[in-house]
């Protein structure tokens, strides 16, 4: 597997330290006057952290909050109308770490006519030490990356998204839907994707735990890329962009050992960014004129550029999205890939 450019959680952080320190004044972007009255916004990982801002934060902008959790029900939901002061936020169950979980809740927003206008892709794990779901899989490659192909592709496949390429619907909005994949600018440090070993379970400690957080943006980000190139080959029909939010205070780092989770929560607590803070940049990527009809972006919290240069290679996207769709089938006999 590849190799990220961290030797250690803590140089990790250190690098975040220093993003958080770099020149952003642009948060003017996003003012409160942007609204989001009358669209649908789904967010995965929604009960805590960033995706929770994110999803207050939606809320006060007049959007309709769909928040896909595997806990925190209905807690988070009640605490987000609170805060928000607006009703209009519901809870759904989602455990991307089980496939049936992805199935039955794809299943309930098709049978419930629930098209989303907007929808984040933030749910994500940082695990010390390898961890094997019930499809065999390792937790880190299911969570963060494997379950938002099976997703898309099963929300593409019912026009749950509208699109004509694979549902043969279409959308009723004047905008197209927008795609968010959260992601990590740390992904230039992975070197390459190593299909020899993609998807394949095997033990690891904590420093290739915190390696492969950085390795699965680089998957996450050229999947991003080859969904792009694949659902608007005949013309723009969803938006799918990708976004940094930087160094964020979030408890991401629940799972690693108390040692390195005390110096890092400290770190966190004095250097990182809030998560109300960091949502911002992503809110603006969501509902901000400056991104209408536009695709394959990709912002470093409020700046935009380009991403790794192995990210936008076609035969690398091609091969990534060939394996990934072999995986998902060989543990899923429910398994069907967009014709696309």
């Amino acid at each position: 597997m590849a190799h990220g450019r961290f030797d250690s959680p803590v140089v990790a952080t250190l690098t975040g330290i220093r993003d958080i320190f770099r020149k952003q004044q642009f948060n003017h972007r996003l003012k409160d006057s942007d609204r989001a009255d009358g669209k649908i916004c789904l967010i995965t990982g929604a009960n805590s952290g960033l995706g929770f801002a994110m999803a207050v934060d939606m809320a006060k902008r007049g959007a309709h909050v769909i928040m896909a959790c595997r806990s925190g029900i209905p807690d988070a939901g009640d605490k987000v109308r609170q805060m928000s002061g607006s009703c209009k936020v519901d809870m759904l169950h989602l455990d991307l770490s089980r496939i049936d979980s992805i199935h039955k809740f794809c299943d309930h927003l098709a049978g419930m006519n629930i098209q989303p206008d907007i929808i984040i892709l933030n749910a994500g794990v940082a695990t010390p030490k390898a961890s094997k779901t019930e499809s065999g899989l390792d937790e880190i490659f299911l969570v963060n990356y494997l379950a938002n192909f099976v997703l898309l592709n099963r929300m593409l496949m019912d026009g749950t998204i509208p699109n004509k390429t694979c549902a043969g619907n279409s959308y009723n909005n004047a905008e197209i839907p927008r795609v968010i994949f959260i992601s990590s600018d740390s992904h230039r440090g992975a070197s390459y994707i190593d299909y020899d070993e993609f998807g394949k379970f095997f033990n690891y400690g904590l420093k290739k735990g915190m390696n492969n957080y950085s390795y699965y943006k680089l998957v996450l980000n050229t999947l991003a890329i080859e969904f792009s190139r694949r659902i608007n080959r005949n013309g723009l029909e969803v938006s799918m962009n990708t976004i940094c939010p930087g160094p964020v205070n979030t408890n991401i780092i629940r799972s690693a050992p108390w040692l390195v989770k005390i110096i890092l929560r400290t770190i966190f607590s004095i250097t990182f960014q809030s998560p109300q803070k960091a949502a911002k940049a992503v809110v603006y990527m969501a509902i901000s004129k400056d991104f209408e009809n536009r695709t394959g972006q990709y912002m470093h919290m409020f700046i935009e550029k380009k991403m790794d240069d192995k990210v936008y290679i076609p035969e690398e996207g091609e091969k990534l999205w060939n394996h990934s769709a072999e995986i998902w089938a060989s543990v899923d006999e429910k398994a069907k890939i967009c014709p696309i």
